[in-house]
């Protein structure tokens, strides 16, 4: 597979790269971290939303403008009965069926809730939506969601916001043994640009961020950072790493004498 070419729900993508509008110190650094970052999916949420990021319907038509696939959220749900109204609403706001599915059932480390979370997910489908599910990364979960119809799944890498990189890398590259047939992105708890390379480097599609790059001293900078390294990542896991070996070995092996013996 391309690192420039691939497709979510039959959707043309270039860029793995999916960026998060919230958070950020103005309107204008996040659409300056936008044209930095070339990202082609934006993710934005109708409950989390700050009024002091634009707010509202003026906010949400400025991200409209930006000429990116939208991907409204349901963060703040704690019920698959909340997150399918905010749902239904979303898709009216930005006219698409594209969801990414948050219902919360921890409020000290906002950890998704996956009975809330199935139970969304099938009544979301039914309604037409093409659901993008943040779960952790419980393969028996992960599994379930698949069986409903998710094309694509988004694990956390960590708790949201914590910046902590992959906690549980073990667990990530097993949802991507087990589960080679569908889109996986790391969403939640990327941090630095290694640690979205590393999520690439596993054989993941993409990376879902936000906090990274807002709360970052230069969130332009860290934005194109962040999708130089999913690049990297990327072409890493289609060039296929070197095996670990437990010992040393010359990167020149000894062949006979030195070449200006030769003769």
């Amino acid at each position: 597979m391309s690192t420039s070419c691939w497709s979510v729900y039959d959707t043309q993508l270039s860029s793995r790269l999916f960026l998060g509008t919230a958070r950020y110190p103005s309107p204008a650094i996040v659409e300056a971290a936008i044209v930095a970052s070339a990202p082609d999916v934006l993710t934005v949420g109708l409950r989390r939303q700050a009024p002091t990021e634009g707010g509202g319907s003026a906010f949400w038509e400025f991200l409209k403008r930006q000429k990116c696939h939208m991907l409204p959220n349901t963060a703040g749900c704690a019920t698959a009965k909340e997150a399918v109204t905010l749902a239904q609403m979303s898709r009216e706001i930005f006219e698409t069926d594209w969801i990414k599915l948050e219902v919360t059932g921890d409020e000290y480390n906002l950890q998704p809730d996956p009975y809330e979370l199935l139970t969304a997910t099938k009544q979301l489908i039914n309604l037409g939506f093409k659901v993008f599910p943040y779960t952790t990364d419980d393969l028996v979960v992960c599994t379930r969601l698949m069986d409903l119809g998710c094309e694509i799944i988004m694990p956390w890498g960590a708790p949201i916001g914590t910046g902590k990189g992959l906690i549980n890398p073990y667990a990530l590259a097993t949802l991507r043994d087990r589960l080679p047939s569908i889109r996986l992105i790391v969403d939640a708890g990327i941090g630095m640009p290694s640690h979205a390379a590393q999520v690439m480097e596993l054989g993941f599609d993409g990376v879902l961020l936000n906090t990274a790059v807002a709360r970052a001293d230069d969130p332009v900078k860290m934005a194109k950072a962040m999708a130089y390294a999913i690049k990297a990542g990327r072409a890493a896991f289609e060039a296929g790493a070197m095996a670990v070996s437990e010992t040393a070995q010359a990167s020149t092996p000894i062949v006979g004498r030195p070449f200006w013996h030769a003769k």
